[in-house]
């Protein structure tokens, strides 16, 4: 590993950072991909004795239709899950129920996150799986047979290469930083305050906040939907919005004392046609709205793009060698043990390099803000980077954000 320590400057005056909410297609199905992975590699691993090879980070969400009205919604064509990626569909002689799995962990997961749906009726399935290998099996006459054909479909535990040797399956970027500014820790809670301090049985979860702050004046954008059935008419629409202005006000007093505040909240409002964020379910994936695995919230809940930044979309990777996947978690965990240490802002990246050790990478840079101890900095890179194995454990558990 070639180990970097730099200086880098603090956080600039200016801040533009967004957050969408669980509710929004990209950020379900980011959960929606991190599901289906969490519940293959739990079923094959206490099936077989290991997580097999799969990725679930290219599925989709193609949205479907609704009618709402004040008072009332409802779904009118499904939501289509396209359920875009790779797995072992075989161990030995036994074959694996893929899409049994895939079909109850969609349903308990978009069931959750939209209970307005029913799971039975408004999903229906595209299916776009494979078993085809990465590049490299080559299909000549040789003595030695590439541990690659049986990559999809292995005979036994002996044909799983990282049991015994864990390497790095891509070239590629795990990065973070910490800790967070005050904007950033704000535009984090306003989702929670909404949904979790308050009883608001109006809002759905398809909040987005767009924040822009230069000094100490601050523009927030926020995007509200409203659930017909809690809806009776537009003065209560009107009501709820003021209702939930008064809150994100309040809390931006609290969390961020002496700025100027301007907040404007779903400006495509028109009251007097009207046209409304009013919908059946609480997210535009009801009405042909669609959502991708990576094109929402980085790992830590956010989009700062001033900040380290990189588009691997790690959620439905993976969860034992995926390089993207176990080096953004690494590099949080580096992050948040050295802010904590020196008291200081760090940004760090971790750079894998495909074929070589998962627990050496090729390049680790960490830029730090104010004065460090060089030495105990990267003493605090190899102790976390020694223990990426136990990440594989902690992804499985559900515990660690990852949108």
């Amino acid at each position: 590993m070639r180990f970097n320590l730099i200086e880098a400057g603090p956080v600039a005056d200016i801040e533009v950072v967004e957050r969408k909410g669980t509710g929004h297609p990209d950020s379900l199905s980011d959960g929606l991909a991190e599901a289906l992975s969490v519940a293959y590699s739990r079923y094959t691993r206490e099936r077989f004795g290991a997580v097999l090879h799969h990725n679930f980070d290219k599925v989709g969400l193609l949205g479907g239709r609704s009618e709402v009205d004040f008072g009332r919604g409802r779904m009118t064509s499904p939501i289509r899950v396209l359920v875009n990626g790779r797995t072992s569909n075989r161990f030995g002689d036994e074959d694996i129920p893929v899409e049994d799995i895939i079909v109850s962990a969609t349903r308990e997961f978009l069931g959750a996150r939209l209970p307005k749906i029913d799971p039975e009726q408004d999903l229906t399935f595209l299916w776009n799986l494979s078993s085809g290998s990465s590049p490299g099996q080559v299909d000549a006459s040789s003595d030695k047979e590439s541990y690659r054909r049986h990559w999809f479909a292995p005979r036994d535990l002996s044909d799983l290469r990282e049991l015994t040797h864990l390497v790095c399956n891509d070239t590629s970027i795990g990065t973070a930083y910490a800790p967070l500014s005050p904007l950033e820790t704000f535009v984090l809670q306003v989702e929670k305050e909404l949904h979790e301090e308050h009883d608001l049985p109006w809002l759905g979860t398809d909040i987005k906040v767009l924040a822009v702050r230069r000094g100490t004046s601050l523009d927030l954008t926020m995007c509200l939907p409203q659930i017909a059935d809690e809806v009776q008419d537009l003065a209560a629409y009107a009501a709820n919005i003021e209702t939930a202005r008064g809150i994100v006000l309040d809390l931006a007093a609290r969390m961020l004392p002496g700025h100027t505040v301007e907040l404007f909240t779903n400006t495509r409002d028109k009251y007097d046609i009207p046209e409304l964020y009013l919908t059946a379910t609480g997210s535009s994936i009801e009405s042909g709205d669609e959502g991708l695995v990576g094109r929402g919230n980085r790992a830590n809940g956010l989009i700062a793009t001033a900040r380290p930044y990189t588009m691997e979309g790690v959620c439905g990777k993976n969860p034992v060698y995926h390089t993207g996947k176990i080096y953004t978690v690494a590099a949080q965990r580096i992050a948040d043990e050295l802010a904590a240490a020196f008291d200081t802002g760090f940004r760090v990246w971790v750079v894998g390099q495909a074929g070589r050790a998962l627990d050496d990478p090729w390049e680790v840079v960490v830029a730090h803000e104010g004065p460090v101890d060089a030495n105990l900095v990267e003493v605090t890179v190899k102790s976390v980077l020694s223990n990426v194995t136990g990440i594989t454990d902690d992804l499985l558990s559900a515990s660690i954000r990852l949108y």
